[in-house]
């Protein structure tokens, strides 16, 4: 174990060094950071005064050099429009969307999974066959125009839910503010982590599907079911366990992607959170802001991805993390 974790580390670090590679590199694509920093009022005798003060006319090894040194302290640069720390902005925002993509995970898991299981289980039964036009519909619309049609009908129409930003939420631990312990909070986070969710249910509803049908049609379920055991034995801790393993693969990454997804829920629904916040430093060319945020989001793909990989042997002692690894 202790070796994988050591490999899997040694490949997050190569990961996050070409992330930080291709974000230093773009920032200078999104507009010069003296203009956002000084304006147009600054002459350009002393602007220039300014490039050379913060090294922007060193070679461009050497910059990155200096970025990733202070990169490795935690310092990616200060804000333009907040004028904090890219992180600190970053870190306030935090908790609104791992809230969202929580509540979003939740729906996924408890939607996605008894339909999939259902539709394995009997093919052939119309709710079965109605679920699997649900999921073609619902990979075919995008994330956006669901949660403005649930904004017109439960909001607008109906006037059951809020349609915009956090609402009440309530203060933990000095830091975090969460949706989860008011009423006000829940009201407000369910229509967001529906939409963000749509696109991701009838996938997974597919593959929990076609997962469990080739596990049903393996020779140890067969062997299973002629020594008698029990249909739900058979269905739910011989064949759905194993069904869960390449599930595990591909929504780890899934989870990885939500937080992109984000973007446009969070905008749609005002919701505070990073990708509306993300959105906010495109408009204003907050340029560190921006390299912050595309480094920051890279690191929480990364360390999915290496707590799905040990996911693996949590459910499957018998799969080898070591041969993953590798």
């Amino acid at each position: 174990m202790l070796q994988f974790l050591f490999k899997r580390l040694l490949q997050a670090a190569i990961v996050m060094l070409i992330i930080s590679l291709l974000s230093f590199s773009i920032k200078d694509k999104l507009g010069d950071p003296l203009r956002e920093m000084t304006g147009m009022s600054v002459s350009t005798a002393e602007r220039e005064m300014l490039r050379k003060k913060m090294g922007l006319n060193d070679p461009f090894l050497v910059q990155y050099g200096r970025f990733v040194k202070k990169a490795l302290h935690g310092d990616l640069g200060t804000s333009y429009f907040h004028k904090l720390p890219t992180m600190t902005v970053i870190l306030k925002k935090l908790p609104a969307t791992l809230e969202l993509t929580f509540a979003a995970t939740l729906i996924i898991i408890f939607t996605s999974i008894p339909l999939g299981v259902m539709a394995a289980i009997k093919p052939n039964h119309w709710f079965s066959k109605l679920i699997m036009a649900f999921s073609i519909i619902g990979i075919s619309i995008p994330v956006f125009v669901t949660a403005l049609a649930l904004i017109y009908v439960f909001s607008v129409k109906l006037g059951w839910m809020p349609s915009f930003g956090r609402g009440e939420t309530v203060h933990l631990f000095g830091y975090w503010d969460t949706n989860f312990l008011s009423k006000d909070g829940i009201m407000h986070i369910i229509m967001p982590a529906i939409a963000l969710s749509s696109i991701m249910v009838p996938l997974f509803i597919r593959l929990v599907r076609a997962e469990m049908l080739e596990e049903l049609s393996s020779e140890y379920v067969k062997f299973a079911r002629a020594k008698g055991l029990s249909r739900t034995k058979v269905y739910f801790k011989h064949a759905l366990k194993n069904t869960m393993l390449p599930v595990i693969t591909v929504g780890g990454v899934q989870i990885g992607i939500m937080v992109a997804y984000t973007i446009l829920t969070e905008s749609v629904f005002q919701w505070p959170g990073m990708g509306f916040m993300f959105l906010e430093a495109v408009n204003r060319s907050d340029i560190p802001l921006i390299v912050a945020y595309i480094m920051f989001v890279g690191f929480l793909f990364v360390l999915v991805n290496t707590l799905v990989d040990l996911l693996y042997g949590i459910i499957n002692p018998t799969v080898n993390l070591l041969g993953k690894g590798q």
